[in-house]
């Protein structure tokens, strides 16, 4: 399906608005980095990868901006809105990642003039789409050798086209079967509480042609036992240094059922989202949200307005869970710790 979830054109900056998802497909236009910011917070746009590659745009969209009169000048400007930027989710590692990278392009360029930097601020958001492109076909191509002809794969939240720049990361392997000719069928879960998986997995993949089936979250467990399908593809947000791994909320609970019902668990995502610096999972930030998000989450109220909720966006599946984490480098096996280390290494 040729979506594009991140669009910059002429010197404009679109985003796909996956909230009106499926009922409608809307691009919004990014007039400023307070927009850019809001779209991020606000789900509009999401997805470890997609995050990234929007944050490098608002900072393209900061420097048309910011003071020109020196560097410093333009530095600080540049700064304030990559920190702000920095604030609007803390979970995906692939949001500072991008930041990093372009102030990096920056600090190194610095005794050039001002216009040049701001060229080259472009180009390397530029490149940061381009080279998710790349990743997400590297990751689908590995990918794929997990999987055999008539394979049934369950799949938790959206990291697909709508979560990436195309391909996506999980289900990358997904596209690439269909376009050898495979039949995949795909489980996709619901995802409480947005319903990333019903209204952009089950949308992306239905309309793709793929075989797929959209059951609630709770139904995996049934799937598994009634041996429909043979392995757990999943995204990922943040990988720690050790292989515990934070994605969306409920993806933990599907490791221990497929671990039960001898399921192999593969996580899918770029080495961008392997974060060297967080030694395992308890050092990994998770975001909480908003409570309306499940007390209204139809649409309508399903709970007491003033009654507590615990609404965490992620969890982290523990390493001795995973049975593999596939990157555009290759399928990386435990030991996780020694095998995540050799890949930086080299």
């Amino acid at each position: 399906m040729e979506l594009n979830t991140v669009k910059y054109e002429n010197g404009e900056l679109y985003i796909l608005d996956t909230t009106k998802l499926p009922s409608s497909l809307e691009y919004v236009k990014m007039n400023n980095v307070e927009d850019c910011f809001n779209a991020i917070r606000a789900l509009k746009v999401r997805g470890a990868p997609a995050i990234g590659v929007a944050a490098a745009y608002a900072l393209v969209l900061s420097s048309k901006v910011a003071r020109k009169t020196s560097f410093q000048e333009f530095y600080e400007d540049f700064r304030k809105d990559k920190e702000y930027l920095a604030k609007s989710r803390p979970t995906a590692v692939n949001l500072f990642w991008a930041l990093d990278r372009i102030d990096a392009k920056v600090i190194e360029n610095k005794d050039r003039s001002i216009s040049e930097i701001c060229k080259l601020i472009e180009r390397e958001a530029d490149l940061i789409k381009q080279e998710d492109i790349m990743m997400c076909r590297k990751i689908g191509e590995h990918g794929l050798t997990l999987l055999k002809d008539g394979m049934g794969i369950l799949t938790h939240c959206n990291a697909g086209v709508l979560a990436t720049s195309k391909y996506g990361t999980a289900v990358a392997p997904i596209y690439l079967a269909k376009e050898r000719g495979m039949n995949i069928k795909v489980f996709a879960d619901e995802t409480r509480p947005l319903l990333q998986g019903a209204r952009l997995t089950a949308y992306e993949l239905y309309h793709s042609g793929v075989d797929v089936t959209l059951i609630c979250d709770n139904m995996a467990a049934t799937v598994m036992k009634n041996k429909w399908v043979q392995a757990v593809f999943v995204g990922c947000d943040r990988v720690a240094a050790n292989g515990d791994t934070a994605n969306k909320i409920g993806t933990y609970n599907l490791a221990v059922l497929a671990k039960y019902h001898n399921i192999p668990f593969y996580v899918l995502g770029p080495t961008s989202t392997i974060d060297m610096n967080i030694p395992d999972g308890s050092a990994i930030p998770i975001e909480e949200r908003d409570k309306k998000e499940i007390i209204f989450g139809f649409g309508c109220q399903t709970a007491p307005e003033d009654v507590n909720v615990y609404n965490p966006a992620f969890d982290v599946t523990p390493n001795e869970l995973i049975t593999g984490i596939v990157t555009e480098k290759g399928i990386i096996k435990p030991p996780f710790k020694e095998n995540l280390k050799k890949l930086f290494n080299e």
